[in-house]
């Protein structure tokens, strides 16, 4: 057990390494200068010149990866072209807004699939089973700024039940804050609860195929009974790796509807970068949503032990 930790820690810390030269050198090849953007056409080239050796864009590419590698392991993530602020302290504030967004997505949409798929997987070609695979299809095909520009119109603009759009902050309240993420959840959620929901209802079948849940049957449990207690807890393993992608995903893929509703997330920092040509922040951005993707498929490799002891027998 300790051996296969040690060795999966080591593939971690390589990945993370490769991922971050990678990205620096992604970033390196973007077209434009970015003093040139900062500054404008009207700039003369000394000013040019001086701005690109304040930056060390005149510098090489592998004395430049090393220095900012240098800072990211230091905690200082350089200073942001745009904001002239530190990018670490961009990335806390934005991320307080991503994460929780991204939980609450999380949660709605294990709310909706587990239930939804196993209901399917206990009963195939049924009504509960019709219904799961319309409901996948749907959420699946349906855009999910589309979904939020359709929630947006029915309970803000018809209803006035939730706000449009904006934050207050976590400073304005508990409830006032989560009212601003429910539509952008709810948006986020349901395209992943379709994903999830053929998930858990493929695993789910397959475990109450197995010969345990049938002798569960033979000694006079009841079908809830074996669906619940047997069959869903054995079938976690491949929802658990779903789940883990997915959060990743609305952590690092919420640009659009954090666009939509105007949420100063994450998405919404990395696609100001981008478009104003911040290299240092979205060199930063990008490395911090690399490593979190990274982290969390280390985390759910781990948690596979945690949840079936037939995997810890086989270490």
């Amino acid at each position: 057990m300790i051996a296969l930790l040690g060795r999966r820690f080591a593939g971690l810390i390589l990945t993370l390494a490769a991922v971050s030269f990678l990205v620096f050198a992604v970033m390196d090849l973007l077209p434009g200068d970015p003093a040139s953007i900062m500054l404008g056409t009207s700039a003369t080239p000394e000013t040019l010149l001086a701005l690109r050796h304040e930056l060390g864009l005149d510098q090489p590419l592998i004395l430049r990866y090393g220095q900012w590698l240098a800072g990211v392991f230091s905690g200082d993530l350089g200073q942001s072209y745009t904001y002239g602020v530190p990018v670490a302290g961009l990335i806390l504030e934005r991320l307080a807004v991503t994460l929780p967004l991204a939980l609450l997505a999380i949660l709605l949409s294990v709310v909706i699939a587990v239930p939804l798929g196993s209901f399917a997987a206990a009963r195939p070609n049924g009504i509960a089973d019709i219904m799961a695979t319309l409901f996948s299809q749907l959420s699946i095909a349906v855009p999910a700024f589309w979904v939020a520009l359709l929630l947006i119109i029915v309970f803000s603009t018809t209803l006035g039940l939730l706000p449009a759009g904006g934050f207050p902050g976590w400073n304005g309240g508990l409830w006032p804050a989560l009212q601003a993420l429910v539509m952008p959840a709810t948006a986020l959620a349901l395209p992943q609860a379709g994903v999830l929901t053929r998930v858990t209802r493929t695993a789910v079948l397959e475990t109450l195929h197995e010969d345990f849940t049938r002798t569960a049957l033979a000694k006079g449990l009841s079908g809830r009974a074996v669906l619940w207690r047997h069959a869903v807890p054995n079938a976690l393993v491949p929802i658990l790796t779903t789940l883990g992608l997915q959060f990743t995903f609305l952590v690092a893929g919420a640009v659009l509807v954090e666009n939509v509703f105007n949420l100063p997330g994450l998405g919404r920092l990395a696609y100001q970068a981008l478009s104003q040509r911040d290299i240092i922040a979205m060199q930063d951005v990008v490395l911090f949503l690399a490593a979190l993707v990274v982290i969390m498929n280390f985390l759910v490799e781990m948690s596979y032990l945690a949840i079936d002891p037939r995997l810890r027998r086989n270490v």
